[in-house]
């Protein structure tokens, strides 16, 4: 598996990620300071819009799934303990951060990772609808075990562009 980073236009970084016949592409918006903001206000915290400033868009998009990952869990407590205004506003704050990531695709050069993203995103979205309405505790544990699963992944990018050898440029 070959893996390269491109900066073809000014605000857009493309991950490229060939197979064996399949060529995928994701496109993160991140390199001008407005999107910088619109992922730290996603992320919802005051700690993060300095990482957010610094980082590349691997990180960034890593950094949504963190907050992710937290509001799901602080979800779950709140469910668990019946703390149900709180069970709301992460759960609100979990779907922000979805369209965040959601928005961050770009279909059209995505090719069928960016679709298939899109269409999982629009399905934890829905999930996390239900989710709040029913307190349904194993959907919060499904859509944590979906959400992991894209987070290890993108964790994995770093050294997959280690291995490849090659020096790789962010547009930030």
């Amino acid at each position: 598996m070959r893996l390269k980073i491109r900066a073809d236009e000014p605000d857009l970084a493309q991950v490229c990620l060939p197979d064996t016949d399949t060529s995928f592409t994701q496109v993160v918006k991140g390199s001008s300071m407005r999107a910088y903001s619109k992922f730290a206000e996603s992320y919802g915290s005051v700690q993060v819009t300095t990482g957010v400033a610094t980082a590349d868009n691997i990180q960034l998009i890593q950094m949504l799934f963190d907050g992710l990952l937290e509001s799901l869990a602080m979800a779950s407590g709140h469910i668990q303990n019946n703390v149900i205004e709180e069970k709301s506003k992460a759960l609100a704050r979990a779907g922000r951060i979805v369209v965040g990531l959601q928005g961050a695709l770009d279909l059209e050069r995505g090719g069928e990772l960016a679709q298939n993203l899109n269409e999982l995103y629009a399905y934890i979205t829905r999930r996390l609808f239900h989710i709040n309405a029913y307190n349904d505790l194993p959907a919060l544990e499904e859509v944590k075990t979906l959400i992991n699963d894209i987070s290890q992944a993108w964790q994995s990018l770093p050294s997959l562009l280690a291995d490849t050898g090659r020096k790789t440029h962010y547009a930030n």
